[in-house]
């Protein structure tokens, strides 16, 4: 095999294992973690706050099977994401939020919304229209309403690129 043959096999082969990884946007990035569910159902209403780098309160607890409708607010002056899932799913969603930076969906404290439905390739988005996830510009507030399973590794986080590894996450504790 010569080289540009290699390097072509090696790109696929990695774009194939991010693709894997990170799931596809609609399809939901929370599937093992719970899902979607009914307003009506909810035992509770939790309000998270989204601030530059870390959310309040920064931990919930939740009961297995409990349905639970989230108030999301991002008072911070950056957009930040919340997403229910476990430390797996988030690791391969960043990737997909990465490529949000750099083809102009996300800039800094503004969404391209225009942008977020530009066709990606195989028919992908970026609308990030996931029914455990919310992508908010600053000062914007959405609901998301969500049926915890059954006990896992969950957490909340904010998968916009360097927002995780700066601590924007928080735990989802079960009884």
């Amino acid at each position: 095999m010569n080289a540009s043959k290699l390097i072509v096999a090696a790109a696929a082969m990695s774009m194939s294992a991010v693709t894997l990884a990170g799931g596809a946007h609609g399809g939901g990035h929370g599937a093992s973690s719970g899902e979607l569910g009914k307003a009506s159902e909810a035992s509770r209403t939790i309000t998270v706050e989204m601030y530059d780098n870390y959310y309040e309160p920064e931990e919930i607890t939740v009961e297995p099977g409990e349905t639970v409708r989230f108030v999301v607010k991002n008072e911070g002056s950056l957009v930040h994401e919340f997403n229910i899932g476990t430390p797996s799913m988030h690791e391969g969603h960043q990737k997909e939020m990465m490529m949000m930076v750099e083809h102009g969906v996300i800039q800094g404290g503004k969404l391209n919304q225009d942008m977020m439905s530009m066709d990606m390739g195989n028919g992908k988005t970026m609308k990030h229209d996931d029914p455990n996830s919310v992508l908010l510009e600053p000062g914007q507030s959405k609901e998301v309403v969500w049926k915890f399973t059954e006990k896992g590794d969950i957490e909340f986080a904010c998968n916009v690129p360097g927002h995780y590894e700066s601590g924007m996450y928080g735990d989802v504790n079960f009884e």
